[in-house]
């Protein structure tokens, strides 16, 4: 037997070995999931460029901005394939075999595994308290001002906008100087009333007193409680403060809340509290899920004797454990503000698996090293 010293000296190597690979699969895996769905969510967005008129850089910012919600979605399953990965391989490749000989137990063995598993973990809690809500409030925030915002609502050629419900504005074609022909806008938002504006030319103008709408060309017809007046104009100044009304502040969702605002219940209603604990909730519980599918998976790998034949069949098993588990903690999601019940199943959901993995991992016939014979099959000893 090798001393204490030597012997703690060669676990810590093999420790950072598999380390060293599983951080290595996690990054290359999390990245290629990410670019995937982040295209997704920048493909979405090219509304914004194209119809909107918004710069490269606003829109990279948007996109940008996706990147920690994402991020906290798709790491624990990045950690999952990456464990499935090296496991696998280093079984394949009778390295794990040569670490039990060597007097590695499987606890041991699947210490790698869950040191990870706590990094990403961790990184994950660190993304859902303070990172995400940051960034989806920005996101919204950025959202909100160019849905709202007077110049992309009213410089989208050829499209009848609907900027708040009664007011349609259309413009036919502008030019790079910011000029604008043919041009409508009709407001109905108060009952009784409408006002129709039309004209040939117009012009986004900034003053003293704010952005200013200036008509050439056109005419004004108001219809007030049966009777039409019509006004003909050479140039008419419009306040865009009338586009303004009605643009109150957006309401401020769970997702780009703190942990301090989602504890909070002053002056909420029942339903509104049970959609703030249900977020909560969430983000306690899925980055836990790293951990979770992590040692689910290692164990399943570990476990069961080798085989020359190849571990399909219990890579399989794996891969259908974790996603089970990443299923029914997705379902859960849009369950847990409905009733208590379904947040107690979600917190069994990340602990139940866990208990298991742990069990199989400690069991000490699973756990006893094997050895092996360098004698041919069938020769007396």
């Amino acid at each position: 037997m090798p001393s204490s010293a030597l012997w703690y000296a060669i676990v810590n190597r093999i420790d950072a070995y598999i380390l060293r690979n599983l951080a290595h699969a996690t990054l290359i895996t999390a990245l290629s999931l990410t670019s995937i769905v982040w295209l997704t969510q920048a493909l979405r967005l090219m509304d914004y460029i194209v119809n909107q008129g918004v710069g490269l850089d606003v829109f990279l910012l948007l996109t940008l901005l996706v990147l920690p919600s994402l991020l906290l979605m798709i790491l624990p399953l990045a950690l999952c394939l990456a464990v499935v990965f090296v496991y696998a391989r280093l079984k394949q490749d009778s390295e794990l075999v040569v670490m039990e000989a060597v007097g590695l137990n499987n606890m041991q063995l699947a210490r790698p595994a869950l040191m990870a598993a706590a990094a990403v973990t961790l990184t994950g809690y660190v993304i859902a308290a303070l990172i995400m809500p940051y960034a989806y409030a920005r996101y919204h925030d950025m959202q909100a001002y160019l849905r709202n915002n007077y110049a992309s609502l009213l410089l989208q050629e050829g499209v009848f906008n609907t900027p708040v419900p009664g007011l349609t504005v259309f413009v036919r074609e502008r030019d790079g100087e910011g000029n604008l022909k043919g041009l409508l806008v009709h407001d109905t938002r108060e009952q009784g009333k409408s006002i129709t504006m039309m004209a040939e030319e117009g012009k986004l103008l900034h003053g003293p007193h704010g952005p200013r709408f200036q008509l050439m060309h056109g005419n004004r017809q108001e219809m007030d409680k049966g009777k039409l007046s019509l006004l003909n104009f050479d140039s008419y100044g419009l306040d865009m403060s009338l586009y303004a009304k009605g643009m109150g502040a957006r309401a401020q969702d769970e997702s780009e809340m703190y942990v301090n605002e989602l504890l909070a219940t002053d002056g909420l209603s029942a339903d509104a509290i049970l959609q703030r604990r249900a977020e909560l909730h969430l983000r306690i519980q899925w980055p836990a899920l790293a951990f979770t599918m992590a040692l689910a998976v290692v164990a399943t790998l570990l476990s069961g004797e080798y085989s020359r034949r190849g571990q399909s069949k219990r890579v399989a098993v794996s891969l259908l454990l974790a996603g089970v588990i990443a299923v029914m903690a997705v379902a859960l999601r849009g369950l847990m503000a409905r009733h208590g019940i379904y947040v107690a199943m979600g917190y069994l959901t990340v602990i139940l698996p866990v208990l298991a993995a742990l069990t199989v991992l400690a069991d000490p016939h699973a756990s006893t090293p094997r050895r092996f014979s360098l004698q041919p099959a069938g020769a007396k000893t």
